[in-house]
């Protein structure tokens, strides 16, 4: 059995299942290459995800969101706050979205639903096909094509191959891309719970010296957790019995959600980080956890992810228009110019960030208090901020705008 679309996409997580379905919309056939989707297995991911806005109108414009919108809360505000019982602690800052004339900064979603959302989306695209596969076992590039190898002894060749099975794809080393990979001294503690005092559409970010303690709303009066710990004391909490978990997260919490109950399974996630030191060559193209892996601070993770997607999309789909090779070094160096610098630009800064929380350093205590207190005291910079923090470097994917079509410029 042997597969000739434009573009594979390696993965059918919501990173591959995006750049497929964005591909799709812009005219290119491609098949997904992934296991079969398990909605039971999905199911037991306790994680959620905070999308910023543009990620929220790709999904609209890919005709996802619909799909998922009712279990998604509206993100209307993020609250910083200090708690690392530091000699010098910086002041607590609130980024409000009406400061940018918004609604919302974005909307979170649980990763089951979401998923469930975009392949609902990917069963009704016209021009893109599914290849079922446990795994694929090799990726070979040539010079017109490359050639993926399934597991079952089925192939699947194409113009592109695009990477997005997560930070354990050998795809960058069968494109001679060189991943730069390190370990936090963390865990996460993910779960989600109900509280007694609304959240208000604010999420809560506690820096730590162990790591961030971040909330995320939820649909009524329910947030979700990522507890970031020393992996010993991570184990250790996520094992207590609810009421003495649920009391040790309202302590944490110093009450700002009242009273903590319902809680769901507690699941632990070692943190760690890569980087690609390309995004794209031979062929194959890098997308999400398989070009880079960040800490769960500032809702940058996933959000990355689908800005590669819809560069990637975009960069491919224009290639087409001027009939050059969609998976030659033109295409693949409009990729890397439109993604690589935002990626490590980001990477680099929640890097900077995870770490200046660890150390006792004062001088660094010291250099993130002043800088809080310009945020508070300037609403021109908190704008600035945000906006950086909402949007991509260069201009966004135009499937990334509000009401986009595919003949948008």
């Amino acid at each position: 059995m042997s597969h000739a679309p434009e573009v594979a996409v390696i993965g059918a997580g919501p990173a591959g299942l995006v750049t497929a379905l964005a591909l799709a919309r812009l005219g290119v056939s491609v098949a997904i290459v992934s296991p079969p989707y398990d909605a039971a297995r999905a199911a037991t991911d306790r994680r959620t995800t905070a999308l910023i806005g543009p990620s929220v109108d790709l999904l609209e414009n890919l005709g996802v969101w619909r799909y998922c919108a009712a279990g998604a809360a509206a993100l209307s505000a993020v609250r910083i706050a200090d708690d690392r019982e530091a000699i010098v602690r910086a002041p607590e800052v609130v980024f409000d979205a009406r400061e940018l004339g918004l609604e919302s900064f974005g909307a979170n979603i649980p990763n089951p639903m979401l998923l469930a959302a975009l392949n609902t989306a990917a069963d009704g695209s016209a021009g893109l096909a599914r290849v079922t596969t446990s795994a694929v076992t090799g990726i070979e590039p040539g010079n017109s094509s490359v050639r993926l190898t399934l597991t079952e002894g089925g192939s699947v060749t194409a113009k592109l191959a695009v990477a997005a099975d997560g930070r354990k794809s050998i795809a960058p080393a069968a494109a001679g891309i060189a991943v730069r990979a390190w370990d936090y001294h963390q865990a996460a503690i993910v779960t989600s719970f109900g509280h007694t005092r609304p959240h208000s559409g604010t999420v809560n970010e506690l820096h730590r010296r162990a790591g961030p303690l971040t909330t995320v709303p939820l649909p009524g009066s329910c947030s979700s957790l990522v507890w970031a710990e020393e992996p010993q004391e991570a184990h250790r909490i996520a094992n207590l019995a609810d009421d003495a978990f649920a009391d040790l997260l309202e302590a944490r919490l110093h009450g700002v959600l009242g009273t903590i109950h319902s809680l769901g399974t507690r699941l632990l996630y070692p943190l760690s980080g890569s980087r690609a030191e390309r995004m794209a060559a031979r062929r194959i193209a890098l997308v999400g956890e398989a070009a880079h892996v960040i800490p769960p601070i500032g809702a940058q993770g996933l959000n990355l992810g689908l800005r590669d997607a819809a560069a990637l999309a975009e960069c491919v789909a224009e290639a087409q228009s001027l009939g050059q090779d969609i998976g030659g070094a033109e295409a693949l160096g409009a990729y890397q110019n439109a993604r690589g610098g935002d990626v490590a630009a980001r990477s680099a800064a929640i890097d900077l960030l995870n770490r200046s929380l660890l150390t006792d350093f004062l001088p660094v205590d010291l250099l993130r208090g002043a800088a809080v207190h310009a945020l508070i005291n300037s609403s021109a910079l908190r704008r600035l901020l945000m906006h950086g923090g909402l949007s991509a470097a260069g201009t966004l994917p135009r499937l990334m705008r509000p009401n986009a079509s595919p003949a948008d410029p």
